[in-house]
Protein backbone atom coordinates (compact mmCIF):
# COMPACT_ATOMS: atom_id res chain seq x y z
CA UNK A 1 0.00 0.00 0.00
CA UNK A 2 1.34 3.31 -0.40
CA UNK A 3 2.09 5.60 2.46
CA UNK A 4 -0.09 8.46 2.26
CA UNK A 5 -2.42 5.73 1.45
CA UNK A 6 -1.62 4.01 5.04
CA UNK A 7 -3.49 6.66 6.31
CA UNK A 8 -7.04 6.74 5.80
CA UNK A 9 -7.82 11.11 6.83
CA UNK A 10 -6.38 11.77 3.60
CA UNK A 11 -9.51 10.33 1.60
CA UNK A 12 -11.23 13.42 2.76
CA UNK A 13 -8.89 16.00 4.78
CA UNK A 14 -6.07 17.68 4.40
CA UNK A 15 -4.37 17.09 8.02
CA UNK A 16 -1.77 19.00 9.24
CA UNK A 17 -2.39 19.46 12.66
CA UNK A 18 0.41 16.17 13.71
CA UNK A 19 1.42 18.50 16.55
CA UNK A 20 -1.67 17.91 18.42
CA UNK A 21 -2.03 14.47 17.45
CA UNK A 22 -0.39 12.60 14.57
CA UNK A 23 -2.49 10.62 11.59
CA UNK A 24 -4.07 7.77 12.67
CA UNK A 25 -2.98 4.78 9.98
CA UNK A 26 -4.13 1.30 8.83
CA UNK A 27 -1.03 0.35 11.10
CA UNK A 28 -2.06 1.61 14.29
CA UNK A 29 -6.06 0.50 13.72
CA UNK A 30 -4.79 -2.82 12.83
CA UNK A 31 -2.71 -3.04 15.92
CA UNK A 32 -5.78 -2.48 18.05
CA UNK A 33 -7.87 -4.83 16.27
CA UNK A 34 -5.18 -7.62 17.23
CA UNK A 35 -5.03 -6.40 20.76
CA UNK A 36 -9.23 -7.37 19.91
CA UNK A 37 -8.78 -10.52 18.56
CA UNK A 38 -6.09 -11.38 21.54
CA UNK A 39 -8.44 -10.91 23.97
CA UNK A 40 -11.10 -12.56 22.21
CA UNK A 41 -8.52 -15.83 21.91
CA UNK A 42 -7.00 -15.91 25.22
CA UNK A 43 -9.00 -13.61 27.49
CA UNK A 44 -5.25 -12.89 29.55
CA UNK A 45 -2.28 -13.12 27.39
CA UNK A 46 -0.08 -11.79 30.31
CA UNK A 47 3.52 -13.09 28.97
CA UNK A 48 3.00 -11.44 25.78
CA UNK A 49 1.56 -8.43 27.27
CA UNK A 50 5.09 -8.05 29.23
CA UNK A 51 6.90 -9.18 26.54
CA UNK A 52 5.15 -5.95 24.74
CA UNK A 53 6.20 -3.59 27.30
CA UNK A 54 9.94 -5.06 27.20
CA UNK A 55 9.61 -4.68 23.18
CA UNK A 56 8.45 -0.86 23.76
CA UNK A 57 11.11 -0.11 25.81
CA UNK A 58 13.94 -1.46 23.20
CA UNK A 59 12.58 0.15 20.52
CA UNK A 60 12.88 3.19 22.53
CA UNK A 61 16.32 2.37 23.55
CA UNK A 62 17.33 1.66 20.18
CA UNK A 63 15.24 4.98 18.60
CA UNK A 64 17.00 7.40 21.11
CA UNK A 65 20.68 5.70 21.26
CA UNK A 66 20.51 4.82 24.74
CA UNK A 67 20.61 1.52 27.06
CA UNK A 68 16.99 0.08 27.89
CA UNK A 69 17.31 0.16 31.39
CA UNK A 70 17.31 4.17 30.91
CA UNK A 71 13.88 4.47 30.05
CA UNK A 72 10.64 3.53 32.03
CA UNK A 73 7.76 3.26 30.29
CA UNK A 74 4.84 5.67 31.31
CA UNK A 75 1.10 6.58 30.68
CA UNK A 76 2.33 10.13 29.60
CA UNK A 77 4.69 12.91 30.08
CA UNK A 78 3.07 14.13 33.20
CA UNK A 79 3.22 10.79 34.55
CA UNK A 80 6.85 10.32 34.19
CA UNK A 81 7.91 14.08 35.25
CA UNK A 82 6.14 13.83 38.15
CA UNK A 83 8.06 10.18 39.06
CA UNK A 84 11.00 12.28 38.48
CA UNK A 85 10.26 15.72 39.98
CA UNK A 86 9.20 13.25 43.04
CA UNK A 87 12.59 11.53 43.36
CA UNK A 88 14.64 15.04 43.97
CA UNK A 89 15.34 16.83 46.44
CA UNK A 90 15.13 20.10 46.88
CA UNK A 91 15.82 20.48 50.67
CA UNK A 92 19.57 21.94 50.28
CA UNK A 93 21.00 25.55 48.74
CA UNK A 94 20.80 23.87 45.29
CA UNK A 95 16.90 23.97 45.25
CA UNK A 96 16.47 25.70 41.78
CA UNK A 97 14.08 24.44 39.08
CA UNK A 98 14.66 26.53 35.97
CA UNK A 99 11.32 26.81 33.93
CA UNK A 100 10.91 28.74 30.29
CA UNK A 101 8.07 30.95 29.13
CA UNK A 102 7.96 28.48 26.40
CA UNK A 103 6.94 25.63 28.47
CA UNK A 104 3.98 23.28 28.29
CA UNK A 105 1.64 23.90 31.48
CA UNK A 106 2.23 20.42 32.54
CA UNK A 107 5.48 21.13 33.00
CA UNK A 108 5.53 24.13 34.18
CA UNK A 109 2.84 23.18 37.00
CA UNK A 110 4.47 20.14 38.00
CA UNK A 111 7.59 21.72 39.04
CA UNK A 112 5.48 24.43 40.66
CA UNK A 113 3.96 21.43 42.77
CA UNK A 114 7.11 21.08 44.06
CA UNK A 115 7.33 24.22 45.91
CA UNK A 116 5.90 22.75 48.92
CA UNK A 117 8.66 20.73 49.15
CA UNK A 118 11.36 23.68 48.72
CA UNK A 119 12.27 24.31 45.11
CA UNK A 120 12.36 27.69 44.03
CA UNK A 121 10.88 28.16 40.48
CA UNK A 122 12.75 30.84 38.19
CA UNK A 123 11.55 31.42 34.61
CA UNK A 124 13.30 32.45 31.65
CA UNK A 125 11.73 35.09 29.55
CA UNK A 126 11.67 35.14 26.06
CA UNK A 127 12.53 38.35 23.70
CA UNK A 128 10.07 41.19 23.25
CA UNK A 129 8.84 39.49 19.96
CA UNK A 130 8.19 36.05 22.01
CA UNK A 131 9.57 34.20 18.86
CA UNK A 132 13.11 33.20 20.78
CA UNK A 133 14.86 33.00 23.84
CA UNK A 134 17.59 34.44 24.14
CA UNK A 135 21.14 32.28 25.18
CA UNK A 136 21.88 34.83 27.79
CA UNK A 137 18.48 35.22 29.59
CA UNK A 138 19.59 30.95 30.34
CA UNK A 139 22.80 31.89 31.28
CA UNK A 140 21.45 34.69 33.67
CA UNK A 141 18.83 32.21 35.35
CA UNK A 142 20.60 28.96 35.48
CA UNK A 143 23.58 29.63 38.34
CA UNK A 144 24.94 27.43 41.78
CA UNK A 145 21.51 27.30 43.01
CA UNK A 146 19.72 25.49 40.10
CA UNK A 147 19.51 21.72 40.67
CA UNK A 148 17.77 21.31 37.34
CA UNK A 149 17.10 23.13 34.30
CA UNK A 150 13.65 22.00 32.68
CA UNK A 151 14.24 22.94 28.68
CA UNK A 152 11.01 22.24 25.84
CA UNK A 153 12.66 21.59 22.80
CA UNK A 154 10.22 23.16 20.42
CA UNK A 155 7.66 25.25 22.49
CA UNK A 156 4.12 23.87 21.50
CA UNK A 157 2.61 27.48 21.26
CA UNK A 158 4.94 28.65 18.72
CA UNK A 159 7.06 26.16 17.26
CA UNK A 160 9.86 28.09 18.02
CA UNK A 161 12.99 25.37 18.78
CA UNK A 162 15.54 25.94 21.39
CA UNK A 163 19.41 25.88 20.46
CA UNK A 164 20.34 23.24 23.03
CA UNK A 165 24.14 22.27 23.16
CA UNK A 166 24.97 26.01 24.89
CA UNK A 167 22.57 26.09 27.37
CA UNK A 168 23.08 22.35 28.12
CA UNK A 169 27.10 23.20 28.84
CA UNK A 170 26.19 25.83 30.45
CA UNK A 171 23.86 24.16 32.67
CA UNK A 172 26.92 21.44 32.98
CA UNK A 173 29.42 24.21 34.04
CA UNK A 174 27.10 25.62 37.45
CA UNK A 175 26.48 21.89 37.78
CA UNK A 176 22.50 21.75 37.28
CA UNK A 177 20.75 18.82 36.07
CA UNK A 178 18.48 19.02 32.53
CA UNK A 179 15.42 17.89 31.87
CA UNK A 180 14.38 18.10 28.40
CA UNK A 181 10.50 17.70 27.18
CA UNK A 182 11.19 16.49 23.64
CA UNK A 183 7.35 15.92 22.53
CA UNK A 184 7.25 18.49 19.94
CA UNK A 185 10.31 17.03 18.45
CA UNK A 186 10.66 13.23 18.64
CA UNK A 187 9.79 11.67 15.81
CA UNK A 188 10.84 14.66 13.49
CA UNK A 189 14.34 13.95 13.83
CA UNK A 190 17.02 11.93 14.89
CA UNK A 191 17.51 12.85 19.05
CA UNK A 192 20.55 11.51 20.43
CA UNK A 193 19.73 11.34 24.06
CA UNK A 194 23.11 10.16 25.03
CA UNK A 195 25.06 12.61 22.88
CA UNK A 196 23.00 15.51 24.00
CA UNK A 197 24.24 14.70 27.59
CA UNK A 198 21.16 15.27 29.09
CA UNK A 199 20.01 13.77 32.31
CA UNK A 200 16.62 13.37 31.94
CA UNK A 201 14.09 13.60 28.97
CA UNK A 202 10.68 12.84 28.74
CA UNK A 203 7.44 12.99 25.98
CA UNK A 204 4.80 10.72 24.40
CA UNK A 205 3.24 8.49 21.25
CA UNK A 206 0.28 10.36 20.17
CA UNK A 207 1.73 13.24 18.13
CA UNK A 208 4.70 12.36 15.49
CA UNK A 209 5.25 9.07 16.67
CA UNK A 210 1.50 8.01 15.12
CA UNK A 211 0.51 6.00 18.11
CA UNK A 212 -1.57 7.23 20.80
CA UNK A 213 -2.59 9.00 23.93
CA UNK A 214 -2.36 6.98 27.27
CA UNK A 215 1.60 6.11 26.47
CA UNK A 216 4.77 8.06 27.25
CA UNK A 217 8.54 7.52 28.60
CA UNK A 218 10.74 8.75 30.52
CA UNK A 219 14.44 8.93 30.05
CA UNK A 220 17.13 8.68 33.37
CA UNK A 221 20.45 8.65 32.96
CA UNK A 222 21.39 5.32 35.12
CA UNK A 223 23.74 7.28 37.70
CA UNK A 224 20.87 9.09 38.64
CA UNK A 225 18.52 5.62 38.76
CA UNK A 226 21.06 4.64 41.05
CA UNK A 227 20.48 7.11 43.62
CA UNK A 228 16.41 7.12 43.42
CA UNK A 229 14.09 5.44 45.94
CA UNK A 230 10.85 5.96 44.88
CA UNK A 231 7.97 5.90 47.48
CA UNK A 232 5.06 5.22 44.36
CA UNK A 233 5.61 1.94 43.72
CA UNK A 234 3.66 -0.94 41.97
CA UNK A 235 3.71 -4.75 40.79
CA UNK A 236 5.44 -3.36 37.68
CA UNK A 237 7.75 -1.62 39.23
CA UNK A 238 9.50 -4.30 41.12
CA UNK A 239 12.68 -6.22 40.32
CA UNK A 240 10.41 -9.82 39.74
CA UNK A 241 6.93 -8.64 38.76
CA UNK A 242 5.83 -11.92 39.15
CA UNK A 243 6.69 -12.64 42.99
CA UNK A 244 3.60 -11.70 44.08
CA UNK A 245 5.10 -10.45 47.37
CA UNK A 246 3.09 -8.08 49.52
CA UNK A 247 5.28 -8.19 52.43
CA UNK A 248 7.80 -6.80 50.72
CA UNK A 249 8.87 -3.62 48.48
CA UNK A 250 11.33 -4.65 46.33
CA UNK A 251 11.93 -2.59 43.19
CA UNK A 252 14.01 -3.08 40.10
CA UNK A 253 17.18 -2.31 40.29
CA UNK A 254 16.29 0.16 36.48
CA UNK A 255 13.89 2.47 35.45
CA UNK A 256 10.86 0.18 35.56
CA UNK A 257 11.30 1.06 39.16
CA UNK A 258 9.70 4.43 38.27
CA UNK A 259 7.02 2.51 36.61
CA UNK A 260 3.60 1.36 39.41
CA UNK A 261 1.25 -0.77 38.41
CA UNK A 262 -0.67 -2.39 35.15
CA UNK A 263 0.30 -0.70 32.19
CA UNK A 264 -1.98 0.54 29.19
CA UNK A 265 -1.96 -2.42 27.07
CA UNK A 266 -3.74 -1.78 24.65
CA UNK A 267 -1.67 1.28 23.52
CA UNK A 268 1.06 -1.18 23.64
CA UNK A 269 0.19 -2.72 20.25
CA UNK A 270 -0.43 0.66 19.27
CA UNK A 271 2.92 2.07 19.94
CA UNK A 272 5.02 -0.54 18.18
CA UNK A 273 2.89 -0.29 15.44
CA UNK A 274 3.85 3.47 15.03
CA UNK A 275 7.22 3.31 15.91
CA UNK A 276 7.52 0.40 13.15
CA UNK A 277 6.18 2.92 10.97
CA UNK A 278 8.38 5.98 11.63
CA UNK A 279 11.48 3.52 11.47
CA UNK A 280 10.37 1.97 8.15
CA UNK A 281 9.80 5.55 6.79
CA UNK A 282 13.34 6.79 8.22
CA UNK A 283 14.19 9.76 10.50
CA UNK A 284 16.69 11.18 7.80
CA UNK A 285 13.77 11.11 4.96
CA UNK A 286 11.34 12.31 7.68
CA UNK A 287 13.21 15.36 8.44
CA UNK A 288 14.14 16.04 4.78
CA UNK A 289 10.18 16.02 3.89
CA UNK A 290 9.27 18.19 7.40
CA UNK A 291 11.94 20.97 6.02
CA UNK A 292 10.60 20.89 2.72
CA UNK A 293 6.83 21.24 3.52
CA UNK A 294 7.98 23.93 6.14
CA UNK A 295 9.85 25.87 3.93
CA UNK A 296 7.29 25.99 1.26
CA UNK A 297 4.70 26.95 3.80
CA UNK A 298 6.83 29.91 5.06
CA UNK A 299 7.81 30.86 1.76
CA UNK A 300 3.93 30.95 0.51
CA UNK A 301 2.99 32.79 3.66
CA UNK A 302 5.41 35.48 3.15
CA UNK A 303 4.45 36.21 -0.17
CA UNK A 304 0.57 36.50 1.03
CA UNK A 305 1.79 38.70 3.47
CA UNK A 306 0.94 36.80 6.56
CA UNK A 307 3.23 36.86 9.61
CA UNK A 308 5.14 33.90 11.28
CA UNK A 309 4.84 33.02 14.58
CA UNK A 310 8.46 31.58 14.87
CA UNK A 311 11.85 32.16 13.53
CA UNK A 312 11.79 32.15 10.13
CA UNK A 313 15.64 29.99 10.04
CA UNK A 314 15.23 26.46 9.63
CA UNK A 315 16.99 25.82 12.61
CA UNK A 316 15.17 27.84 14.64
CA UNK A 317 11.61 26.19 14.98
CA UNK A 318 10.44 22.56 14.79
CA UNK A 319 8.30 20.59 12.07
CA UNK A 320 5.45 23.37 13.09
CA UNK A 321 4.73 26.42 11.16
CA UNK A 322 2.68 29.29 13.05
CA UNK A 323 1.02 32.19 11.26
CA UNK A 324 -0.07 35.22 13.38
CA UNK A 325 -3.89 35.47 13.36
CA UNK A 326 -6.47 38.34 14.53
CA UNK A 327 -8.83 35.60 15.48
CA UNK A 328 -7.39 32.11 15.70
CA UNK A 329 -10.57 30.21 16.46
CA UNK A 330 -12.79 30.93 14.04
CA UNK A 331 -10.34 30.46 11.52
CA UNK A 332 -9.14 27.11 12.47
CA UNK A 333 -13.29 26.36 12.47
CA UNK A 334 -13.20 28.15 9.17
CA UNK A 335 -9.94 25.85 7.50
CA UNK A 336 -12.43 22.65 9.24
CA UNK A 337 -15.30 23.55 7.35
CA UNK A 338 -12.40 23.68 3.71
CA UNK A 339 -11.66 20.78 4.65
CA UNK A 340 -8.00 21.62 6.21
CA UNK A 341 -7.52 20.16 10.00
CA UNK A 342 -5.16 22.46 11.87
CA UNK A 343 -4.92 24.12 15.42
CA UNK A 344 -4.23 26.92 17.56
CA UNK A 345 -2.72 28.32 20.40
CA UNK A 346 -1.36 31.97 21.40
CA UNK A 347 -3.41 33.93 19.09
CA UNK A 348 -1.60 31.58 16.05
CA UNK A 349 -2.61 29.04 13.83
CA UNK A 350 -0.34 26.10 14.33
CA UNK A 351 0.38 24.01 10.78
CA UNK A 352 2.41 20.71 11.99
CA UNK A 353 3.19 18.85 8.77
CA UNK A 354 4.75 15.18 8.72
CA UNK A 355 6.22 12.84 6.07
CA UNK A 356 2.44 11.56 4.65
CA UNK A 357 1.57 15.33 4.20
CA UNK A 358 2.35 16.82 0.27
CA UNK A 359 2.07 20.03 -1.92
CA UNK A 360 -1.05 19.19 -2.63
CA UNK A 361 -2.05 19.66 1.37
CA UNK A 362 -0.28 22.93 1.21
CA UNK A 363 -2.28 24.01 -1.72
CA UNK A 364 -5.29 23.43 0.06
CA UNK A 365 -4.54 24.86 3.13
CA UNK A 366 -3.58 28.13 1.40
CA UNK A 367 -6.85 28.23 -0.48
CA UNK A 368 -8.05 28.61 2.90
CA UNK A 369 -5.82 30.81 3.92
CA UNK A 370 -6.85 33.00 1.45
CA UNK A 371 -10.41 32.68 1.38
CA UNK A 372 -10.09 33.59 5.06
CA UNK A 373 -6.93 36.08 5.25
CA UNK A 374 -9.06 38.51 7.23
CA UNK A 375 -8.56 36.59 10.05
CA UNK A 376 -4.86 36.35 9.81
CA UNK A 377 -2.32 39.05 10.59
CA UNK A 378 -0.74 40.77 7.97
CA UNK A 379 2.48 42.59 7.70
CA UNK A 380 2.75 46.32 7.68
Amino acid sequence: MPLRERFPIFRQRAYINSCSYGALSVDVREAYLHYLADRDAYGAHWEFWVSQLEMVRTMLADFFSVNADELTVTSSLSDGLNSLAANLDFSGKRNQVVLTDFDFPTTAQIWRAQERRGAECVQVAAASDGKTIPLENFIRCIDESTLIASLPHVCYRNGARLDLQPIIAHARQQGALVFLDCYQSVGTMRLNLAALDVDFAAGGMLKYLLASAGAGFLFSKKKHLDRFTPTSSGWFAQADINAMDGDHNKPADNARKLESGTPNVPNLYAVIAGLRLVNAVGLDVIEQAITDLTGLIKRRALEQGYCLGMPEQRAGHGAMVTLQTSDMYPLVSSLCREGVITSCRDNKLRISPHFYNNEDDIEQLFAGLNKHRQLLRLAD
